[in-house]
């Protein structure tokens, strides 16, 4: 349990209630997210010293059941080779690296190094290895760091590594500039290059950044995954991003089975960024977290003292549809308990033009989950009322198969020209289809129930009551369930 003092930080204006943030400072990529032990890993890009970005360490936090967390004294600092940017943790269930004794395995870290060359000043990213042998308590670096290099790279980082069964080696995906190398290793240590992706393929608004490379199954047949974050870039309008790639991986190479010019995007909201997936799962999931801003605005936004969250955990599946594969995410299943006996709408409830559904709860914290029939040119609206004056607005244009999330009036937005927005989304199954929202402090997560659709968008509203307006703008509607809940802070 908390002691009282450490519980009223996350009391502060704007803490989230529900995710993951920081007792205190700056935070951003997730990094090393590892299973092992009964427990759920997370390392995270953490600046100690500062709620801006700064000199990157590792902090860290457990969970045993990804809703509530213990932080931990921070992982890896920075050394003579650099500070500790991201990187990936695995479980080195063989001792293929020789780090661990008497046939236990143990955790493996690796990370990029970043600093600059002493002679010719130029910037220096390279990778190295730490090992624990106490679940993570504490880490030994490797003395033969660096493992992996390149000096003609200045973009030379953010390693995720697996092991592959079919080949029998580990796996590497490094973000090199505007594209993926991926490299293989028999020990963690030695890495030998294997190929390139992505130069041709896909968006190159921004540096590429923070890869991930896993299998999916659907009916049946496998199908390979490749994230890939686009850094902030003057020219976009969203600032930063996550593109997804679907197509095949044969322990060297990864071919994209999509034309080469197709985006698909991860989150259709601004603030989902450099999210990866847990490795060694027991379960045979595959779960997913994302550090919830965008670079365009992440060192100005309004709170105090600390700075950023983590999204909630979400899996992840495949979907096959006339278009082809496409990724699915819902949030876990562990997330119910948080959820309290909610009010349900008399349903069905037919809603023509102009009539509404309204619902109210004095807490800030809430979860909802509606879906809804409509004619094909109806067009939808929920109004989700912070206080007085400041609103969230979801709108589903049925006819143009069209889903947007308006916060130019959901709070605090003065810090930056870029964060009042509305962000949209094509949603082919808006004539049927429904809806969950988690509604913490200071954000927004909106999923489609089948789960081809999430928007994330952080929120700064003042007030601490939220009224929820569902109402027929165009056609007909029909309600065919509704139901809102409060949630529970998981720090109380």
């Amino acid at each position: 349990m908390r002691n009282q003092t450490e519980k009223d930080r996350y009391t502060e204006k704007f803490r989230p209630q529900f995710h993951f943030s920081p007792r205190e400072q700056w935070m951003n990529d997730p990094n090393g997210m590892v299973y092992f032990e009964g427990e759920y890993h997370l390392f995270f890009q953490y600046h100690p010293d500062g709620n801006t970005w700064g000199p990157m360490h590792w902090g860290h936090a457990v969970s045993k059941d990804l809703v509530h967390w213990q932080e931990l004294p921070i992982a890896l600092y920075p050394d003579e080779l650099g500070t500790i940017f991201s990187g990936s943790a695995v479980v080195d269930w063989h001792n293929t690296s020789g780090f661990f004794q008497d046939g236990k395995p143990g955790l493996v870290a690796i990370y990029t190094n970043h600093d600059a060359d002493p002679i010719s000043g130029k910037v220096r990213q390279r990778q190295s290895v730490a090992y624990s042998v106490d679940n993570g308590r504490s880490w030994s670096k490797y003395e033969g760091n660096p493992v992996l290099e390149n000096t003609s790279e200045p973009d030379y980082r953010d390693p995720k590594v697996f092991w592959h069964e079919k080949s029998g080696k580990w796996v590497m995906v490094l973000a090199t500039g505007q594209s993926i190398t991926i490299y293989h290793s028999p020990d963690l240590l030695r890495w030998t290059y294997a190929s390139t992706f992505g130069h041709e393929e896909g968006s190159h608004a921004g540096v590429w950044e923070c890869p991930d490379l896993f299998s999916l199954e659907c009916d049946g047949e496998e199908r390979w995954v490749m994230l890939v974050s686009i850094g902030d870039h003057p020219d976009t309008i969203e600032g930063s991003r996550t593109q997804y790639f679907i197509g095949n991986f044969d322990g060297k190479t990864f071919t994209n089975e999509n034309p080469a010019d197709l985006i698909l995007w991860l989150d259709h909201g601004r603030d989902n960024y450099a999210g990866v997936s847990w490795s060694d799962l027991q379960d045979e999931r595959r779960i997913y977290i994302g550090w919830m801003s965008n670079w365009r605005y992440a060192n100005e936004v309004p709170t105090d003292g600390w700075r950023s969250a983590m999204t909630l955990p979400r899996e992840l599946g495949l979907k096959k549809s006339s278009l082809g594969y496409r990724l699915i995410q819902r949030p876990v299943r562990e997330l119910a308990i948080l959820s309290e006996d909610g009010k349900d709408a008399k349903t069905p409830h037919i809603l023509s033009e102009g009539e509404t559904h309204q619902e109210r709860l004095q807490t800030n914290l809430a979860y909802l989950h509606f879906e809804t029939e409509a004619d094909t040119n109806s067009v939808w609206a929920l109004t989700i009322r912070h206080g007085k004056e400041e609103l969230s607005l979801l709108t589903c244009r049925v006819g143009e198969g069209t889903l947007t999330l308006d916060r130019r009036r959901s709070g605090i937005h003065a810090f930056s020209a870029s964060f009042p927005a509305v962000q949209m989304a094509e949603y082919a199954g808006s004539e049927r289809g429904g809806f969950r929202l988690y509604i913490d402090t200071s954000s927004i997560e909106v999923f489609s129930s089948n789960g081809e659709l999430a928007m994330t968008s952080l929120i700064f509203p003042e007030g601490e009551t939220l009224d929820f307006e569902f109402k027929t703008l165009t056609g007909k509607v029909m309600l065919k369930e509704w139901k809102v809940s409060a949630v529970r802070s998981i720090w109380s």
